[in-house]
């Protein structure tokens, strides 16, 4: 790797919060190569050998050529799945694995590569059981949760740890009249469940009386969060109706945070808490791939800042 090399830029063409990273980095004379993984191979190609040193070879966009034993960090954001107009169902699939586990795990393999994240431990970490776990051993309070598919067993739940809210575990898309929808975080009362909870697995979690949320994003070594006020369940829902206020964590959090991170070898991350009336913050999930640069201009944090330093890899 070498300081004078580029930053590779991994997301979708619609991505506001990269094309802000990109610009800074631009500010800065950092070469950034910008792709989606999801153009491969139609404008996307790569050649890599495997050798001593780690993998060697390139990977040219239609502007760019990255030289893969120089790049200088690897900003993995969102990008889109991989598609293959092939006529045979069966060639497709194929092709699409053949794409995942060969670009897929040369983008892995870079040396010397610093990764934010990196696409194995983004994968690790967003299941939440896994997550809700490394966070209880880090040593952060969590409401009572369980995940389940008896449906006595998510009444029984419910009617202990009233009230109790219901989030899903994963957020694929959801189309509704062909219209996408996102599954909220709703309340649920043992009377609401059925038979089809024993379709599949479900998370159910006591809800916490709070006060306000926090939203922490932590990008390498600092740390920012701010306080989000609303009378919103699930704030997410409308960001008109929020108000930030930038906060102090309580003693402790700022350790716990960077032992969560380090167990998924994580470098970024973006903490939601709840805070209760007596001040305490509850863990709720930490998104490794999470929205952050809407708070930049509602609070004056420097986090884009931030994030252009740890990518170029400028020591602070």
């Amino acid at each position: 790797m070498s300081d004078l090399g580029p930053v590779l830029v991994v997301t979708n063409l619609d991505d506001p919060t990269a094309d802000v990273v990109i610009s800074a980095l631009h500010d800065r004379g950092v070469p950034v190569v910008r792709f989606d993984s999801g153009d491969f191979p139609h404008a996307l190609s790569l050649t890599a050998t495997i050798t001593s040193n780690g993998v060697e070879g390139t990977l040219s966009t239609p502007s760019r050529t990255a030289d893969l034993t120089q790049v200088r960090s690897l900003y993995y954001r969102r990008p889109s799945g991989f598609t293959f107009p092939h006529p045979d169902e069966q060639d497709a699939r194929f092709a699409v694995a053949q794409a995942r586990y060969g670009l897929g795990g040369v983008l892995a393999s870079l040396p010397g590569c610093l990764y934010v994240n990196h696409p194995h431990r983004i994968g690790d970490a967003e299941f939440k059981p896994s997550g809700l776990a490394a966070a209880a051993a880090a040593g952060f309070h969590l409401p009572p949760t369980v995940i389940t598919s008896d449906p006595d067993a998510a009444r029984s739940f419910i009617k202990q740890y009233a009230p109790v809210i219901y989030k899903p575990l994963s957020a694929p898309l959801y189309r509704i009249d062909r219209v996408s929808c996102t599954v909220e975080v709703a309340e649920v009362a043992a009377d609401d469940i059925d038979e089809a909870v024993s379709g599949t697995a479900h998370l159910f979690q006591q809800r916490i009386e709070k006060t306000a949320d926090v939203r922490v994003t932590v990008i390498g070594d600092q740390v920012f969060p701010v306080r989000i006020d609303s009378d919103l369940l699930d704030w997410r829902t409308d960001y008109s109706r929020l108000r930030y206020t930038v906060v102090s964590p309580p003693p402790g959090i700022v350790d716990t945070l960077h032992a969560y991170l380090a167990h998924f070898g994580l470098v970024f991350g973006a903490f939601d808490f709840a805070i209760d009336r007596e001040g305490q913050w509850w863990f709720l999930e930490c998104n490794p791939s999470g929205q952050w640069y809407w708070l930049e201009p509602e609070t004056g944090l420097p986090m884009l800042e931030a994030m252009a330093d740890l990518l170029e890899r400028k020591m602070r």
